[in-house]
């Protein structure tokens, strides 16, 4: 959850603060961002694919080897 936090703030918020002119958009964008990061974002550690599909490739049998 670390990683993931620090990923988003880094990605979508530090230097774009002013970006976001409500709590409403700002929220909406945190949704959008957790969507992508999801469903579109691919990751070394989840062999370039994104988390969601990763998980269905491996059904439950994870095997990462590092």
């Amino acid at each position: 959850m670390e990683t993931f936090f620090g990923r988003l703030k880094n990605e979508m918020f530090y230097g774009l603060e002013k970006d976001y002119p409500s709590f409403e958009s700002f929220s909406k964008a945190i949704a959008e961002y957790i969507d992508y990061y999801n469903n579109t974002r691919i990751q070394a550690k989840t062999k370039w694919m994104p988390p969601s599909k990763f998980r269905e490739a491996y059904d439950g049998s994870l095997i990462i080897q590092f």
